[in-house]
């Protein structure tokens, strides 16, 4: 399979796991190969940010053996491309009698492990993470949180954000790695609001048979999750800070939905029936 395809289908996975890569407003430190140190770049950021791993650092299967350790079984790995330069032979001469070599470019790719998918590679070996930014906790945006009737479970496992209906759970990145505490309680709003879709509260998504990424259900959902977020930060008072990233991202479905402007309207119906739910007032 060719270079171009791996990375594609992998984006492709990703999406389809409710993961967008270029739209989160949290941030970890940038990706490193945990040998040479060395950032990644490109769409390499990109695949392995989206993989929800809070310790930046990446390694080959042999390089985690060369460090003594060794990936743990059943672990799945993640593609990074580089260009790899080539001469090949034109066929042609020059004046002088000498073959002509152009140079040309091709794209390859090899696959990487986060070291938490790895074991026994020595504590020395693995840099401290360096300190997130200071969280400070919004106390009207708490309130919030706090008053959602059958609130579904947050945890804090990985470095994504999501809601899982099969296990009712949302799973939201640190506090410290978002870049305010803003854009953490908008981001929680979004996932919450995808809660409220559930059976047990406005029975608004079908948890057995959930939209495909892309379908115009999947497009309506988030339109409704980042109204509704809006709405409760604008409850909140925040909504100045968050407003900008919610209006990209808002536009960036309905560009999918072809400016359905009808959309618009009904998902807003909706995100706010959602804000009310969770602000009590269903």
């Amino acid at each position: 399979m060719k270079a171009y395809e791996v990375i594609t289908n992998k984006i492709i996975e990703r999406l389809e796991q409710g993961t967008i890569p270029w739209h989160q407003p949290w941030s970890a430190e940038m990706p490193k190969n945990l040998i040479t140190k060395k950032a990644y770049r490109g769409i390499n950021v990109f695949l392995l940010g989206s993989m929800g791993y809070a310790n930046p650092y990446w390694l080959s299967f042999k390089q985690a053996k060369q460090l003594g350790g060794h990936v743990r079984r059943g672990e799945h790995s993640t593609p990074v491309v580089f260009w790899k330069w080539l001469e090949k032979d034109t066929g042609e001469v020059n004046e002088d009698g000498e073959p002509i070599i152009k140079r040309v470019s091709v794209l390859r790719y090899y696959n990487v492990f986060n070291v938490d998918q790895c074991e026994d590679i020595p504590a020395e070996k693995i840099p401290p993470l360096e300190n997130g930014r200071e969280f400070h906790p919004i106390k009207e945006a708490e309130n919030t949180v706090q008053v959602m009737p059958q609130r579904p479970k947050i945890e804090h496992r990985d470095a994504q954000a999501y809601y899982r209906p099969s296990s009712d759970t949302v799973n939201m990145p640190q506090p410290e790695l978002f870049q305010s505490s803003e854009e953490y309680y908008s981001t929680l709003f979004h996932e919450l609001t995808h809660s409220t879709g559930h059976q047990s509260r406005l029975n608004r998504l079908d948890t057995d048979n959930l939209a495909p990424f892309g379908s115009k259900d999947y497009s309506q959902e988030e339109l409704v999750a980042e109204m509704g977020a809006a709405f409760l930060c604008g409850h909140c008072r925040i909504e100045n800070q968050t407003m900008d990233n919610s209006a990209a991202y808002i536009q960036g479905w309905l560009r999918r939905l072809r400016n359905d402007k009808r959309m618009v309207v009904f998902a807003a119906a909706q995100a706010q029936k959602a804000a009310d739910y969770i602000l009590g007032k269903g």
